[in-house]
C-alpha cells in the first residue's frame, strides 16, 4: 500500500460506508455493471462506442475527444438485488428458517468529468464503484454457518488522457487506483459468530480505441486490466475471543475486454451493440492466513470459487422524439462465472437477462437528463454446500434484480 494514496482514498471509502452507498452486484460475480445512468436504458449495450457523455472516462477513453469543451456527468443507481432460498433436502441440526432475502436495497454513485485541452486531445477522470456485493442473511437460519453477511466496497479513481490521431481514430488509456474493504461473517458454533474484515489499494490501467469507420458507423474496444490486492485486517469471534487475530488474504479482481459498434440508421433511429469478455477465472479461492498469534501462519478458512471466464452480450436502439427527447431500449444476456458445485450463498449468482428502456431530455444547450430502469431475469441458482459437523445446505436460490438510474450531465 502507499500511505499517501490511502489518506486520500479512505476518506472517500468511508464517505461512501457512513451515507448508506453500499454495492450490491447486478452483473455477473460481483461486478457492479450500472457504471452510467445514460447507459441503463440501454443495458449498457454499445458502451465503448458510446460518445453520449462524460461517462465515457469509464467506459473508454479514447471516445473522450468526441465530447466538446468541459463536462461533468453525476449519477446515483438505486439496486433492489433479492436472493430467496428455497430448502430443498438440507441437513442442517444447528439451524432453522430460509434466511429471509438476502438481498437489500443498495445505492451506487458515479461522477465523470471530461475536458478537452486542445482539438486533439483530452482529460478525463472517473470516479465510481465497479466491484461490490452485499448479502446478509437472518441469524440463526440453516446456512448461518456457511453465510451471515458478505460485503465488499470499492471506490475507484480513474484519470485518462484520448489523443485524437486523425479524423477517423482516436487512442485512449488511464490508470486506476482501487480500494477494496470486505466484511464476511458466518456462524462458527461455540466460539459464536466468526466477522473477517480487511482491505487493501490495488492499481490498474485501461486502454482504450476508438474508430468512425463511416459517417455513420463507430466502433469502440476497450481492455481494463487485473487489480490485484493483499489484503489484511482482522478476524473476531464473539465468544470464543482468545481466538481473536489479525489475517490476510490474496484476490485478484478481473481483467475485461469490450468491444462495442454503435450506428445512426436514420434521423430518428440509433443502433447499438457490445461484447464485453471478463477474466473471471482469476478468482479461483480466497485463502485467509492468519497473521499473529499462536496460529501465525495457519490457514483460518479457504473459499473456493473456481469460476470461469463469462461473455457478456447486449443490444439497443435509441428514438429520438424530438431535439430534447430520446428514448432507450435494450436487451442482454449476462453469463455467470460460478458452477453448481462452488456455488455458496454468499453470492448465489446465475445467468441473467436484463430488459431495460430510459428516457434522455435536454433541459437546456448545455444540460442533459437522463432517466433508466432495468429488470434482471436470472436463473435458480442451485446450492450444495457442506457444513461439516452443522450438516448440508442443499436448495436453490430465486434471484430477480431492479435497477432505478438517474443522472445529470453539464457541458460548460
Amino acid at each position: 500500500m502507499v500511505p499517501t494514496v490511502r489518506k486520500l482514498l479512505m476518506p472517500l471509502a468511508v464517505a461512501t460506508a457512513l451515507s448508506g452507498l453500499a454495492s450490491s452486484a447486478v452483473a455477473g460475480g460481483f461486478a457492479i455493471g450500472t457504471q452510467s445512468g445514460s447507459g441503463t436504458g440501454n443495458a449498457f449495450a454499445g458502451g465503448a462506442a458510446g460518445a453520449d457523455d462524460a461517462s465515457v472516462a469509464w467506459y473508454n477513453p479514447a471516445a473522450m475527444t468526441l465530447i466538446p469543451g468541459k463536462q461533468v456527468a453525476g449519477a446515483l443507481h438505486v439496486l433492489k438485488p433479492s436472493f430467496k432460498f428455497e430448502n430443498n433436502g438440507s441437513t442442517s441440526p444447528a439451524g432453522t428458517g430460509e434466511g429471509g432475502d438476502g438481498g437489500d436495497w443498495a445505492y451506487v454513485p458515479n461522477a465523470f468529468f471530461t475536458m478537452a485541452i486542445n482539438p486533439n486531445m483530452s482529460f478525463g477522470l472517473a470516479l465510481n464503484v465497479p466491484f461490490g456485493l452485499t448479502t446478509e442473511y437472518d441469524a440463526g437460519w440453516r446456512g448461518q454457518f456457511t453465510a451471515l453477511k458478505s460485503e465488499i466496497k470499492t471506490v475507484n479513481i480513474n484519470p485518462s488522457i484520448a489523443y485524437k490521431l486523425n479524423n477517423t481514430v482516436s487512442i485512449g488509456g488511464g490508470l486506476s487506483v482501487q480500494m477494496i474493504e470486505a466484511e464476511l461473517s458466518n456462524s462458527a458454533g461455540g466460539a459464536g459468530i466468526s466477522t473477517l474484515k480487511a482491505d487493501d489499494m490495488g492499481y490498474g490501467y485501461n486502454l482504450g480505441i476508438m474508430i468512425q469507420a463511416s459517417p455513420s458507423t463507430r466502433i469502440g474496444a476497450h481492455y481494463r486490466s487485473k487489480i490485484k490486492y493483499e489484503l489484511e485486517g482482522t478476524v473476531a469471534f464473539s465468544v470464543a475471543t482468545a481466538g481473536n487475530g489479525d489475517v490476510k488474504a490474496d484476490l485478484e479482481v478481473p481483467d475485461s475486454l469490450s468491444i462495442s459498434a454503435f450506428h445512426t440508421l436514420s434521423p430518428n433511429w440509433e443502433l447499438m451493440g457490445d461484447i464485453t469478455w471478463t477474466g473471471w477465472s482469476s478468482v479461483e479461492r480466497l485463502q485467509v492466513i492468519r497473521t499473529s498469534g499462536a496460529g501465525s501462519g495457519t490457514t483460518l478458512t479457504t473459499l473456493q470459487f473456481n469460476w470461469d471466464d463469462t461473455w457478456r452480450y447486449s443490444v439497443g436502439a435509441n428514438y429520438k422524439m424530438n431535439p430534447q427527447t430520446k428514448l432507450r431500449f435494450g436487451v442482454a444476456l449476462d453469463k455467470t462465472p460460478t458452477n453448481d458445485v462452488d456455488r455458496t450463498a454468499r453470492l448465489p449468482d446465475q445467468d441473467r437477462t436484463w430488459l431495460a428502456f430510459g428516457v434522455q431530455y435536454k433541459p437546456s444547450k448545455a444540460g442533459i437528463l437522463d432517466f433508466g430502469y432495468a429488470h434482471e431475469f436470472i436463473d435458480d441458482a442451485k446450492i450444495n454446500n457442506s457444513q461439516g459437523a452443522a450438516g448440508q445446505l442443499t436448495g436453490t436460490f430465486k434471484n430477480k434484480a431492479d435497477i432505478f438510474s438517474v443522472q445529470y450531465a453539464h457541458t460548460f
